[in-house]
């Protein structure tokens, strides 16, 4: 899916956020609640593809991704990050390691571009700040569950 114009990728992410963001309210599983939230959401095809990939992505490797956003929270506990950003990162997170297509830098700027558009004042930085310690290895790793 390299060949998808970036807007079409910002759409996608977009739609993502708010099916993902949504289902954390619901408790319904994401493969039984996607069909009614496309049903609502008119979007392209392309963008379509796009977010049903990181919306199975993020909900494949939640616990991953929880565990190293949660690693990266330097001052903070993770009751503290509030339920938009914690999903703003999840979606970055899962962009930088596991789309080979989307540069970590790219991942980084649209996770920031979704937290202009629905996050609060602050959360552009505080963004910026866990993406970064978790794409220089500043971030401890999560330990292995036995």
């Amino acid at each position: 899916m390299t060949d998808v114009a970036p807007s079409t990728r910002r759409r996608a992410r977009e739609r993502a956020l708010e099916f993902l963001f949504g289902l954390g309210f619901t408790g319904v599983d994401w493969r039984d609640a996607l069909p009614q939230f496309w049903d609502t959401f008119e979007t392209r095809a392309d963008a379509r593809r796009y977010a049903d990939d990181l919306i199975e992505g993020v909900e494949d490797h939640r616990e991953e991704l929880d565990q190293a956003v949660n690693g990266a929270l330097h001052g903070w506990t993770p009751e503290r990050v509030g339920r938009i950003e914690r999903t703003i990162l999840r979606i970055g997170l899962f962009e930088m390691r596991y789309r080979s297509d989307v540069p970590a830098k790219v991942a980084i700027n649209e996770a920031l571009e979704l937290a202009k558009a629905y996050g609060a004042d602050e959360s552009t930085g505080f963004i910026n700040a866990v993406l970064d310690r978790l794409r220089d290895g500043s971030a401890p790793e999560p330990a292995s569950q036995p």
